[in-house]
């Protein structure tokens, strides 16, 4: 650990695990200050940090709160952004300050970039811990530039050709339904927003949507020129979910009916040896850490991956996105 002063405090920077490119982990020396007043004054160095390592950890600073936590949020990274286009169920704690995730506590999320599927999403990420688990509940993450370099070059240089299709089919009662996702009720409001976000809508019924929509594979930072493995190819393709609950799922619904599922760019089918070796590389860089009450983690969106694993007890991570970048359809 290097100890150093930086905007009138003594802090102490360091990566948690050694080998390891993230997370940089910075702590005060002595009695915890208050981060708000911190976060502002440390703002250009925050900023420096996360760039470069893609992740960083708060920790042993005092006041947090989910108004602090926004608060931060807004002064390192950005005005807060709403959850558009949504995949996951959350709700708001404080502004756009939300749940990180309501999925049901013994449920593993795993590794990806916050809608990477969209064609604007946060270059920031963060999340803080209000009450942390009595078990598990970790919020793994993982080195995208280092995920990049361990496909193999075949795998890699294939879908960055052929770029991956994200189908999602609603109103099977299974995942957001499209009204949830969209937050809207008027289908012709989802149109207009497909329209122009490169999405193809085919309505089955009044109750019933299917969308598709061709992304890229791997993306170049726009800031740091660094080359990502930035996608949700894995989290999306239904044998992510175990070969059980995939098996269940496709018996009952069909495999043209599932909730989300992903194919090559072409439509065609992603072999099932290439998943697993797109998994084993995340696998292979994936580092988890208990949270502490709070804990801040800064996150560079496309230089990060996150998760989050099963849990006991009572958990409240919260999350803030932050500085929209937009992309040209892809």
């Amino acid at each position: 650990m290097a100890e150093h002063t930086t905007a009138g405090l003594e802090i102490t920077e360091g990566l948690l695990v050694d080998g390891r490119t993230m997370p940089l982990v910075v702590e005060p020396v002595g009695s915890p200050p208050d981060l708000v007043d911190w976060a502002s004054d440390a703002r250009d160095l925050l900023q420096d940090r996360v760039s470069t390592y893609g992740a960083v950890l708060l920790r042993g600073f005092g006041g947090v709160t989910a108004e602090a936590f926004e608060r931060v949020v807004r002064t390192v990274c950005g005005e807060p952004l709403d959850y558009v286009e949504r995949s996951s169920p959350r709700h708001a704690v404080h502004g756009n300050v939300f749940t990180s995730t309501d999925h049901p506590s013994h449920e593993r999320i795993y590794l990806h970039n916050e809608q990477s599927y969209n064609l604007v999403w946060p270059l920031r990420i963060c999340f803080c811990c209000l009450t942390a688990a009595s078990g598990g509940g970790m919020t793994p993450i993982a080195d995208c530039r280092r995920v990049h370099d361990r496909i193999p070059a075949r795998i890699r240089d294939d879908f960055a050709e052929r770029g991956y299709l994200y189908v999602r089919n609603f109103g099977s009662g299974l995942g957001l339904s499209w009204q949830e996702a969209f937050q809207t009720d008027d289908p012709a409001e989802v149109d207009r927003y497909c329209a122009a976000n490169g999405i193809e809508t085919e309505w089955r019924s009044a109750r019933e949507l299917r969308t598709r929509q061709h992304r890229t594979a791997v993306s170049q930072h726009p800031r740091t020129g660094e080359w990502v493995w930035f996608n949700h190819i894995t989290f999306f393709h239904v044998s992510t979910l175990g070969a059980d609950m995939a098996a269940a799922l496709t018996d009952a619904l069909g495999a043209d009916n599932l909730p989300n599922n992903t194919y090559y760019g072409d439509g065609a089918e992603i072999e099932p040896h290439v998943l697993d070796e797109l998994r084993a590389a995340y696998d292979a860089e994936m580092i988890e850490f208990p949270w502490r009450e709070g804990d801040v983690l800064l996150l560079d969106n496309m230089l990060a991956a996150h998760g989050r694993a099963p849990f006991t007890g009572a958990r409240k991570v919260v999350v803030g996105m932050a500085d929209p970048f937009s992309a040209s359809p892809r």
